[in-house]
């Protein structure tokens, strides 16, 4: 057992370097010191030298050789000062990703013992969204404040991106020492950049956080509700289908038809969009600097190097308090109008399902008259199947008898042989036989009859046959005219209803007149 208070802080600490891997970035150092006399005053950043990167680190971190602490007049003395190591343009696609390192692990190990920095900061690398935290050191002697801010987005295009901010003020120095590294999509370059605008008020350790907050918050944030809002607009325009808005003025008719993939796919990008930067997050993010900032103030205001109050550390400090309640009343409002958007987007979606709802009706209804066509004419082919088996019943039976008993163009009986057939077929001699006073006649010369009726007699009835069935075609059409009509008239009805029900402008806008 140890009875050092940071025991367990540093046996996590050092597991947790161990196991992670490292990645390369380039490395650069920013010094901001104010004295007494401005004269001494100094600002620079400059990039570390590849070459040189381990024993420059270790001189910058411990201010040896070249960052050895000026000589000073008498009468001379620092009042505060900003110690940063940068890594502001960070490329690698793992260099947000959880339990990677962009310094080495000796380096790293280095920077945070040496400069008081969070142990745990370590365990906030695979923390996503905003994140800040703040609380003392349990070094009495020389307490420090420790601060970490950092935001981790998700990967886009095949790389991690967000930024992370490690503070440690000294109370007994008045130097903040830190390290901050970003990507390109975030505003480290443009913070460090207002950090040295503001060089003359580093003393308040939480400057550069509010400054990081400041950009994150800007007004890119509200352009994007207001977008979303206008994006929501449209929408509405195309699902309510408002008769303020001409067709060719929304990009979501296609002609009479709505697209409706591409308002579905718009609903889902404007409620991402939406959520943007959620302003409920970043509420808590603005009070848990409120609360950093009451740490701080908590000691620098008995401390008579800060100034006291009415002090310029004071002014500052006041200044930022406001600033604060300035997001935190722009925030709530962001929220409002936010929820509000997203009710409409609700209502937008809902409206959009019931459209699709009487797509699918009416499709419904297309099928159903298609199926009844189908059935009527298949009960048209059923009633003229029938007609044909009439006629073949009525007539097939009397061409069968004429056919066997009517022939009376065949003749057997010889010539001569008189009319009696029994004599005739007893004792008549056989046709061929040598006899030449006897004559089989096979055909009668009056055949020519049997043809002369039957064919008139069946261009009549075809004829006859061709003006009943056009006429039943006719009766057919205005059949199948009044099914469409039924058809159209229902599905009027049914999509009438639909909409009274569901989006009637009537009950919308003029519901207090009644």
């Amino acid at each position: 057992m140890t009875d050092d208070a940071g025991a367990m802080d540093d046996y996590m600490f050092r597991s947790y370097v161990t196991q992670f891997k490292y990645v390369h970035e380039e490395t650069s150092y920013l010094e901001i010191f104010n004295y007494t006399d401005p004269s001494f005053n100094t600002c620079e950043e400059h990039r570390f030298r590849s070459d040189e990167l381990q024993d420059e680190f270790g001189n910058f971190l411990h201010r040896r050789g070249a960052f050895a602490p000026p000589k000073l007049r008498p009468g001379v003395e620092l009042v505060s000062g900003i110690r940063l190591i940068l890594q502001q343009n960070a490329q690698h696609p793992e260099t947000f990703t959880p339990c990677y390192l962009s310094l080495t692990h000796q380096a790293y190990e280095d920077m945070i013992r040496a400069w008081h920095l969070p142990f745990r900061a370590i365990e906030g690398s695979s923390v996503v969204g905003p994140f800040f935290w703040s609380a003392f050191d349990q070094d009495d002697d020389d307490p420090h404040l420790q601060i970490i801010f950092r935001k981790s987005d998700v990967r886009k295009k095949g790389k991690t991106r967000g930024w992370e901010l490690m503070l440690s003020h000294s109370f007994r120095t008045h130097i903040t020492t830190g390290y901050a590294k970003g990507t390109p999509s975030s505003d480290i370059v443009e913070s460090i950049r207002h950090l040295r605008a503001c060089a003359g008020q580093v003393m308040h350790p939480l400057l550069l956080p509010v400054i990081i907050l400041s950009h994150d918050l800007s007004m890119k944030n509200d352009q994007k509700q207001r977008q979303a809002r206008q994006w929501l607009r449209d929408l509405e325009a195309a699902v309510s289908m408002r008769q303020e808005v001409l067709e060719e003025e929304s990009k979501y008719m296609r002609g009479p038809m709505i697209d409706l993939d591409l308002i579905n796919m718009d609903l889902v990008e404007c409620h991402s969009q939406v959520l943007w930067k959620r302003p409920q997050a970043y509420q808590e993010i603005v009070s848990a600097v409120r609360q950093a900032m009451d740490r701080f103030w908590s000691r620098a205001a008995a401390d008579p190097a800060y100034g006291g109050r009415g002090g310029t550390v004071d002014k500052v400090h006041r200044s930022m308090l406001s600033r604060l309640d300035f997001y935190q009343a722009k925030l709530k409002g962001i929220e409002n109008y936010a929820h509000i958007t997203l009710e409409r987007l609700t209502i937008q979606r809902a409206a959009l399902y019931n459209i699709i709802a009487q797509k699918e009706s009416k499709l419904g209804l297309q099928m159903a008259g298609e199926q009844r066509r189908l059935a009527h004419a298949a009960k048209r082919d059923s009633t003229e199947m029938k007609v044909l088996s009439l006629l073949g019943a009525i007539f097939l039976p009397a061409t069968y008898l004429a056919s066997i008993f009517g022939m009376a163009f065949f003749n057997f009986v010889p010539d001569g042989g008189g009319g009696n057939n029994n004599n005739n077929n007893n004792g008549g001699p056989a046709e061929g036989s040598g006899d030449g006073g006897s004559k089989w006649n096979s055909v009668s010369p009056l055949l020519w009859i049997y043809f002369a009726i039957t064919v008139p007699l069946t261009v009549v009835v075809v004829v006859c046959w061709c003006l009943w069935d056009r006429r039943r075609e006719r009766r057919f059409e205005a059949e199948d005219a009044d099914i469409e009509a039924g058809i159209e008239k229902m599905e009027a009805q049914i999509m009438a209803t639909m909409r009274k029900r569901t989006m009637s402008k009537m009950r919308t806008w003029e519901v207090g007149k009644h």
